[in-house]
């Protein structure tokens, strides 16, 4: 009887601290840049559900992540390496519709990126380069037309010219 206690107990003990169950990004902290299931000390490992959907290894996220709106539409679509912004990431309006797209390299902005006004049209266009805007940048009213302000030729984002 007591063998049966003591491997019931190592049982229950090893199903609580399992890294396969789910959690919601409620269920997790963050310290020193590493998530951990509340109260305890372990990086977490394993499958987040809810609002912000994805993988995390070793208390940093990993991979495809999805996140959401309160009406249950997707927000953002993502992607991870070892913790960081790495490839394409797409953000959604409410209603669906595309809000904006570009990739990240090792966290930063890097390449062509694309906005949209929630009606549709263009918003922007222009290029990220380690975080900062380079190269010819061009921004839209809601019209179709060219805004100045948001339009111009960027080195290290900084507008040299109009």
């Amino acid at each position: 009887m007591k063998l049966f206690k003591t491997l019931l107990t190592i049982l229950v003990i090893s199903l609580l601290s399992s890294t396969s169950w789910s959690v919601t990004f409620d269920d997790l902290v963050e310290r020193n840049d590493l998530y951990y299931e509340k109260f305890t000390n372990v990086p977490f490992s394993g499958k987040v559900t809810g609002k912000y959907q994805g993988v995390i290894k070793n208390g940093k996220e990993e991979g495809a992540w999805v996140w959401y709106y309160k009406s249950g539409q997707v927000e953002v679509k993502e992607n991870y390496k070892n913790g960081k912004l790495e490839g394409a990431r797409v953000n959604y309006w409410s209603n669906g519709g595309l809000l904006s797209e570009g990739n990240y390299k090792n966290d930063k902005k890097e390449g062509v990126w694309i906005g949209y006004f929630e009606n549709g049209q263009l918003s922007y266009k222009g290029t990220w380069k380690y975080n900062m805007k380079e190269g010819v940048w061009v921004g839209y009213n809601e019209n179709g037309n060219v805004f100045k302000p948001d339009t111009g030729t960027f080195k290290d984002g900084k507008k040299i010219s109009d």
